[in-house]
């Protein structure tokens, strides 16, 4: 099997509560309890349905976002996360035909379905009709003729003669039904804004949720069926994303001989769990050494750390946490004050600031965040206003905003963004080495960020020698 023939599924919904989590992550531990390497992604911009599919796979959980990635992106950036799999298992955003705000079906399930040439599986929440059922599955069936709708899943079942009026009403739809779930509330997954608590925030209770779910879906799903549907794909004529190649076609400086290797230290652990895992792998392939570490336990940061970055997450939750740990404050604020890149985004960029909510954080940043009700989410499209440690003067991102806090003043003398689309105005901030911002990019879209980062910390690996 060449990887451009892997078996794959696209596990999509009518809209959002329909149970395509519940589905997707359960396919995938099955199938990964059955000794089968399963590769697991998602369609748009979520950080925290990957970490179930990790912990359900064993592999890290990638996005297939065409807005942040662009369409042509989508099947290489697919065909590198499934490299030595047996089955790629995808998970949908939204409703199947729901994409960016104006912008028709890009960043849609059904779009990305489309690039990947794989089937639809549609998880269809049961739970208020009967025959209706099958009207719902033949307007979802026929709207696009190009996105092949191939089965369907019921989920929130309520009874036998429920499953059995729904089956009926099914037959005549020419769409088979490959599962039935019933009603169920053991495998709760608590939800946090618009998204679940992430993994690394419960991650007993999660594993016992991931197992929950995988039992639920073994009991319901032909997973004989669903299996050899995933088997009828046609193959991908796109060639794997590498971050290598990547890297060397965004580079614009040659590397300079004798440049020691920088080491850039990632935040992570409970308290920022937002990171795409293109991230890591095109840093690496700049040539720096990557070195995860936990704000909420260590007081230290790695040794010999060159340049930081700190990606997104919800800080506001262990703010005080965050704020007991003293001496890493002192030491992110003390690298920040040398110089080095330090790159932050959204729960970063409240780590650097002074206070979230009344809590002191970092002070590398002459403001102050604090949680409010209103949500801050979607698309956007910037441009960086002048050179800075992470991008050059003229560089237009897509990124993604999600917060409910409120940081005063949102921008700095020196803005790190000015934003575009859907609205003009600056935000976040550049000082010295640091690029801090409320919109999280995917650097796979502009390897030029890594590189950039990765350049700025070798030059001070090199000044810095082995003195560290």
């Amino acid at each position: 099997m060449s990887n451009g023939s892997i078996p794959r599924l696209v596990i999509a919904a009518p809209s959002s509560g329909a149970g395509k989590t519940t589905v997707a992550t359960g396919l995938m531990a099955v199938f990964a309890e059955a000794g089968l390497t399963v590769s697991p992604h998602k369609v748009g911009p979520d950080y925290i349905d990957p970490g179930y599919h990790s912990l359900a796979t064993g592999r890290p959980g990638r996005n297939l976002d065409a807005y942040l990635c662009g369409p042509d992106r989508i099947a290489p950036l697919f065909l590198h996360g499934a490299a030595g799999a047996d089955l790629a298992l995808v998970e949908g955003v939204m409703g199947l035909f729901d994409g960016a705000s104006g912008r028709g079906e890009l960043s849609s399930t059904a779009q990305v379905a489309k690039l990947l040439r794989a089937p639809v599986v549609l998880v269809v929440d049961a739970s208020s009709q009967s025959r209706s059922v099958a009207a719902l599955v033949h307007g979802f069936a026929s709207w696009d003729p190009e996105v092949r709708l191939a089965g369907v899943i019921l989920n929130k079942v309520g009874s036998d003669r429920h499953e059995q009026l729904l089956r009926e009403a099914m037959d005549s739809s020419g769409v088979p039904v490959l599962g039935a779930l019933r009603r169920d509330g053991r495998a709760g997954t608590p939800s946090r804004h618009l998204g679940l608590v992430p993994v690394a925030e419960r991650r007993a209770e999660a594993l016992e949720s991931v197992r929950e779910l995988a039992a639920r879906v073994r009991a319901g799903c032909d997973l004989q069926a669903l299996l050899a549907l995933a088997h009828t794909v046609p193959e991908l004529p796109d060639a794997p994303w590498d971050p290598a190649a990547e890297v060397a076609a965004a580079s614009t400086e040659p590397a300079a001989a004798g440049a020691a290797k920088p080491l850039i230290a990632v935040a992570g652990g409970a308290a920022f769990t937002f990171s795409y895992a293109e991230h890591a792998e095109l840093l690496a392939a700049a040539g720096a050494e990557v070195a995860p570490f936990d704000p909420l336990r260590d007081e230290r940061l790695p040794p010999g750390t060159d340049g930081l970055v700190i990606g997104g997450g919800f800080p506001e939750v262990y703010a005080p946490d965050l704020s007991a740990n003293a001496p890493l404050r002192a030491a992110v604020a003390e690298l920040a004050a040398s110089g080095a890149p330090v790159s932050a985004e959204c729960a970063g960029l409240l780590y650097l600031s002074r206070a979230i909510d009344g809590k002191p954080m970092c002070g590398v940043l002459p403001a102050e965040a604090r949680m409010t009700e209103r949500l801050t989410l979607g698309y956007r499209e910037a441009v960086a206003l002048r050179d800075n440690a992470l991008a050059t003067a003229g560089t237009r991102v897509r990124g993604h905003e999600f917060h409910r806090t409120v940081l005063e003043p949102g921008a700095g003398a020196e803005p790190a963004w000015g934003l575009t689309h859907p609205e003009r105005r600056v935000e976040g901030f550049v000082t010295g080495g640091v690029h801090a911002s409320y919109l999280h990019v995917h650097w796979a879209a502009e390897p030029s960020l890594a590189a950039r980062l990765a350049r700025s910390a070798t030059r001070g690996a090199t000044a810095q020698g082995a003195v560290r």
